[in-house]
């Protein structure tokens, strides 16, 4: 998503998070919303797929620190600075919203497009905003004979050169477990061709993938193709990183006296566990080596048993529980509460 188009984009109102979130806040919202509006739960509901897209761009941007960062120095400028005004639209000379650093570096150099962000000047100097000319366009070609700054053209610093092209984006949407082993995805580039693309082993959601000279043609030579990979929740495995949790059911007498448990992992093996009598609730169980794999790294995945607690209990196992809590002779559980409640 050009980041232009983000000061008419409320992100942290699309996850319905506050815009002092945590990252956990944000991943958190993220995945509760990406269930709920999923195509495959809700097929041919064109709203709910709206939706999906509008929080997987929302996620992308608020789950990168330097998109962030950016998007809300860009937020904070208000729409004084809009960046992508057209000949007569908000921003341009004349009208609604002029007086932004588009309009200013506009006058300078025959309105190029201009982005803005926070960090140094453009010239070299701390402090202010920086500027970045977008659009493929040089903005210093005006003052120097149609050259610019290094490319030369009929500028007296250099041969003539093109400018560079501008990079193309694009998304696509997959599995979770094409995330981890990786694959081959068709991506539909914004000119509404199709391009067959190979994503890296471990690829994380919201991930942007670089093709080198995949982007469009012309006299500056070959751009690049930028692909954002948004990935589909799984069922029972939760990534924090290239870590893996699962949260595996046991029943109450499996917590009581211990047993060996089976865990799934992602590549459709299984891995045997002890689970030791009285395991406190919720104690994480480390499977080294068995999370997500990358090329500089693996992870490991990590068990968390959850205690199932029984249904539709019989006259005789409800006399037969009450009297095994009667032999075991377990004191209550909330004893102490209320005094440990009391504030001051």
């Amino acid at each position: 998503m050009a980041s232009e188009n983000w000061l008419d984009k409320d992100f942290y109102k699309v996850l319905g998070v506050s815009k002092d979130a945590s990252d956990a806040d944000i991943k958190k919202a993220y995945r509760k919303l990406a269930r709920k509006y999923h195509p495959d739960q809700n097929p041919g509901d064109e709203a709910a797929e709206k939706k999906f897209k509008e929080i997987s761009e929302a996620n992308t941007v608020l789950s990168d620190p330097e998109d962030r960062k950016q998007y809300d120095a860009i937020r904070a400028m208000g729409t004084g600075a809009r960046f992508s005004a057209g000949a007569g639209g908000p921003g341009a000379a004349g009208q609604p919203g002029a007086g932004g650093f588009e309009d200013m570096f506009g006058d300078m150099f025959g309105g190029g497009r201009t982005r803005a962000s926070y960090g140094g000047s453009p010239f070299g100097g701390a402090g202010g905003p920086r500027v970045q000319f977008g659009g493929g366009g040089d903005p210093f070609a005006d003052l120097f004979g149609g050259g610019g700054f290094g490319s030369g053209g009929n500028s007296p610093f250099g041969a003539q050169q093109a400018p560079r092209n501008p990079d193309v984006e694009a998304s696509v949407t997959v599995d979770f477990h094409q995330s981890l082993e990786g694959a081959k995805v068709k991506v539909n580039r914004p000119d509404g061709r199709g391009t067959t693309i190979r994503l890296p082993e471990g690829v994380r959601d919201g991930q942007k993938v670089r093709l080198r000279g995949k982007g469009t043609v012309g006299p500056g030579g070959k751009s690049d193709l930028i692909v954002t990979v948004h990935v589909r929740p799984h069922e029972l495995f939760e990534r924090d990183g290239d870590n893996l949790t699962i949260r595996v059911p046991v029943t109450f007498e499996e917590a009581a006296l211990g047993t060996i448990i089976s865990v799934p992992t992602t590549d459709g093996s299984t891995v045997r566990l002890r689970l030791k009598a009285g395991q406190e609730p919720g104690t994480r169980m480390r499977v080294k080596g068995r999370g997500v794999k990358t090329k500089k790294h693996t992870g490991d995945l990590y068990v968390i048993p959850e205690i199932q607690v029984p249904e539709n209990l019989s006259p005789e196992a409800e006399e037969a529980l009450k009297k095994f809590t009667e032999l075991s002779g377990q004191s209550d559980p909330r004893a102490g509460l209320a005094e440990q409640a009391k504030v001051g």
